[in-house]
């Protein structure tokens, strides 16, 4: 059982993961089955109360699945362009008047959940930065969208005067809608972290782990396996390591010392 969160509409979500499933069953014969997981932190929640194998964790979510359950990462995406990473994004409307934290004072701030570095991790370092030590009470309102894209819209729309988002999202919709463009401002963007990865839990029998890694590293040397990464919007999968999240740790410091009692729930 492999899950995977939902950054966009989880329809969407579905039609992307769904032919890569069904890549690595023919490959393996291991049967494959998805499950959409309604937001970030149940990724945790259900490898224990689901049993999952595994999940593709955001960068976040794997540095506190690694650190609650031991959970191993093998591999991770490259986009079509060679780019393996992501960084998150503090935006606002051009004509809210908000440059500075300072500025930010008894506003909306829009977060996406609460177990995500782009999202959440880089505002926190921003406040941190600039000495807001509540930021709940610094904000007139803070809540959690639940994807990237409605974060995004809220801000576009005015809902909330402030979000944050993961630039791959971000750089989609600006693409699709020119009103991101015209009227959106990036104000802050966070240090590059490894993008969705896959990663098993650490009792999984190691041949199985083995399999696995090798399937995903040499799909992009097998002509199916071209055609589902292109579907899949990537160039290759490559391999990862926990030394790949040091940028994360370093920035939970700030936040949460001891990743293994941080409460990813949001409130």
């Amino acid at each position: 059982m492999i899950g995977f969160i939902p950054e966009q509409n989880i329809f969407r979500q579905m039609e992307r993961y769904k032919p890569l499933a069904d890549y690595i069953r023919n490959k393996t014969g291991y049967k494959i089955e998805l499950v959409v997981l309604p937001r970030y932190g149940n990724i945790i929640d259900n490898f224990i109360s689901k049993n999952m194998d595994g999940a593709f964790f955001g960068s976040f979510t794997y540095t506190l699945a690694h650190a609650k359950m031991g959970v191993e990462v093998i591999a991770r995406p490259e986009n079509p362009e060679g780019v393996s990473t992501y960084h998150g994004l503090i935006f606002v409307r051009k004509d809210s008047g908000i440059r500075t934290a300072k500025d930010m004072k008894g506003k909306r701030f829009a977060f996406v959940d609460k177990a995500i570095t782009g999202d959440y991790l880089l505002p926190l370092d921003y406040f941190y930065e600039n000495n807001i030590k509540d930021y709940k009470t610094y904000f007139r309102e803070t809540y959690f969208t639940g994807t990237h894209e409605d974060t995004i819209h809220d801000v576009l729309e005015g809902k909330a005067d402030v979000g944050a988002a993961k630039n791959t999202i971000y750089n989609k919709l600006e693409a699709a809608d020119p009103r991101v463009k015209e009227n959106l401002l990036i104000l802050k963007r966070s240090p590059e972290v490894p993008e969705n990865a896959l990663a098993l839990r650490k009792d999984i029998d190691e041949t199985v782990r083995m399999k696995l890694k090798e399937v995903l590293l040499d799909m992009n040397n097998q002509p199916e396996g071209e055609a589902i990464l292109k579907k899949f919007g990537a160039r290759r999968f490559i391999e990862t390591t926990n030394d790949d999240y040091e940028p994360v740790v370093r920035c939970c410091e700030h936040i949460h010392p001891d990743l293994a009692t941080y409460d990813y729930m949001n409130d």
